[in-house]
């Protein structure tokens, strides 16, 4: 498994992503989305970096969504 959501560097606004909000940890529950702010102030975090999406929900990166540019 890859771990390039736990890096700052490889998120940008834009980016659509998955991400686990505090409420779904327990369950696993992931929310799909594009990235409006990176929130993690470190440059990197094991349990994925912080981001708030467009739709104003916040939550640790779990995946990165493969994008055709």
């Amino acid at each position: 498994m890859s771990d390039e959501h736990t890096y700052r560097k490889n998120i940008r606004p834009g980016l659509l992503v998955d991400i686990i909000e505090k409420h779904n940890q327990r369950t696993g529950i992931t929310t799909s989305g594009e990235v409006r702010d990176v929130l993690s102030p470190g440059q990197r975090h094991p349990r994925g970096i912080k981001v708030r999406l467009s739709t104003g929900q916040v939550g640790r990166v779990q995946r990165i969504a493969v994008q055709n540019n």
